[in-house]
């Protein structure tokens, strides 16, 4: 049995320390104190038996045995397992309002608002006033009316679902008439057929790709119609021999007909953007103001808040909207309220809207401030990469993103890393932008650019002058 056993068993196993002993050592104590007994006790049963399978197969290296690199190798195990997969990251993409990264940033208040809302019970449906349960969207329905002059509001987890709620209280086994031109797609493969269906739905196309009458709507109106609805194109745009119907025109035939109309604005837009040299998106109070019975908007794209799906119009549908089941399903949760008042809140005073609020403040910041920005930052990356790259401080054109202002381009500057040419970059390991994004990507706090004509583009509109100091200390990191 022993011959047989030493036979199965290479003798370098038997150097191997037991779990037992491990955990005994006075070493491991600050791993079991950070950590716990049982995530430690997991880890090291795995790596010892990593190490036996090595030891197995003859290629057990004996500094593995060494007590020094099973910590570091035990330690590096668990610091992997405790870091938090969701995690900031630089958005250097060129890309504001980047759907992957998050999109708006929220503005202090709203950040503040939410930590508290994290920590302490809150009246999310309680009415302090008369000591009964409360409705959670009468938190944020009278600065909703008051920004938009709708009569009633409601709020819900996103756009998409803003849509499906509309369409499945209003419309189920009914027609919905919208302009073949409107018939969009978003990120994701969403599409609004899609969603007409998942709500019971029948969409009725009228009019063609790029013109689309009033007699379009007109003559297609039936006994079974249910609903006109205006979806704004916001993340494409058709030119030429083009012509589309307004939403006041559709509200005149509405009105006549008993068909209520409601808009989709999309990424939607509480205030005129215009004011800030800003390409002009269309409003929700001009949508409302020109007879839209419900105007339904993101509030995470250029509203800079939350993710949520806003709706607001007549009142009497905005009950309806409250009343149906499926918004129990889409309704939002106590932290997009707390973190959405205090948004909402800024609008009151649009003069300051451009300093506080970030997404609008990363949308008006002036190029040639981030032009400075890529002239004082270029010596530094410089340094940190060494002679297998150049870079460059070079022009760049920002958009909006989020399916906002598609073809809105707002001049940019940022940094421009290319191969350096010669013998001493071609003897280099890492002289290979892939590499190098690849590389930028495992920081502390990853740095994400775009790689376009042989050139790694990190585009400096959304790298705040308060975020310089440790942006640039973690290139150190970066191996030569």
């Amino acid at each position: 049995m022993d011959k047989a056993h030493s036979l199965a068993w290479p003798a370098g196993a038997a150097r191997i320390p037991s779990l037992d002993r491990l955990l005994r050592r006075p070493a491991l104590e600050p791993l079991l104190e950070r950590h716990g007994r049982t995530q430690v006790t997991s880890a090291l049963r795995t790596q010892l038996a990593r190490l036996r399978q090595e030891a197995r197969a003859g290629t057990l290296a004996a500094t593995s045995l060494e007590e020094d690199s099973l910590l570091a190798a035990l330690a590096a195990t668990l610091g992997d397992a405790a870091r938090p997969r969701l995690q900031p990251v630089f958005n250097l993409t060129g890309t504001v309002l980047h759907t992957n990264l998050g999109r708006a940033l929220l503005p202090a208040e709203a950040v503040r608002a939410v930590a508290q809302a994290m920590a302490a019970p809150v009246n999310l449906e309680y009415d302090l006033d008369s000591g009964r349960r409360g409705e959670r969207d009468e938190l944020i329905e009278r600065q909703l009316c008051e920004l938009t002059g709708a009569e009633a509001a409601t709020v819900v987890n996103n756009n998409a679902a803003a849509v499906l709620l509309i369409l499945s209280a209003l419309a189920a086994r009914r027609e919905v008439l919208v302009s073949r031109g409107e018939l969009i797609e978003i990120g994701g493969s969403f599409r609004i057929p899609d969603i007409m269906r998942q709500a019971g739905a029948r969409l009725l196309e009228v009019g063609t790709t790029n013109r689309t009458h009033l007699s379009d709507y007109s003559q297609a109106l039936g006994p079974r119609s249910a609903l006109l609805m205006k979806v704004h194109t916001s993340n494409y745009v058709v030119r030429g021999f083009t012509s589309t119907v307004t939403i006041a025109q559709l509200a005149r035939l509405g009105r006549s007909r008993g068909i209520p109309v409601a808009a989709d604005l999309g990424s939607g837009s509480l205030i005129d953007l215009a004011r800030w040299q800003l390409p002009r998106e269309p409003t929700v109070r001009a949508s409302v103001a020109a007879g839209a019975d419900l105007v339904c908007f993101s509030a995470d794209k250029l509203l800079g808040g939350p993710q949520a799906g806003l709706i607001v119009g007549r009142a009497e549908l905005i009950a309806r909207l409250k009343k149906h089941p499926l918004k129990r399903a889409l309704r939002v949760g106590k932290l997009t309220l707390a973190a959405l008042e205090p948004v909402l809140a800024l609008y009151g005073a649009p003069e300051f809207l451009a300093e506080r609020l970030p997404t609008l403040r990363q949308l008006t910041r002036a190029a040639a401030a981030v032009r400075e920005q890529a002239t004082r930052l270029r010596p530094l990356v410089q340094q940190a990469l060494g002679e297998a790259y150049q870079v460059a401080a070079a022009p760049m054109l920002s958009q909006i993103g989020s399916g906002a202002l598609p073809v809105a381009a707002l001049p940019s500057h940022g940094l421009a890393i290319r191969t350096a040419a010669g013998a001493a970059a071609a003897r280099t390991r890492r002289g290979s932008l892939k590499r190098l994004e690849s590389q930028l990507r495992t920081l502390p706090r990853p740095v994400l650019g775009r790689i376009a004509e042989k050139t790694l583009w990190l585009d400096l509109r959304c790298l705040d002058p308060a975020d310089e100091a440790p942006f640039v200390a973690q290139w150190s990191r970066l191996a030569r």
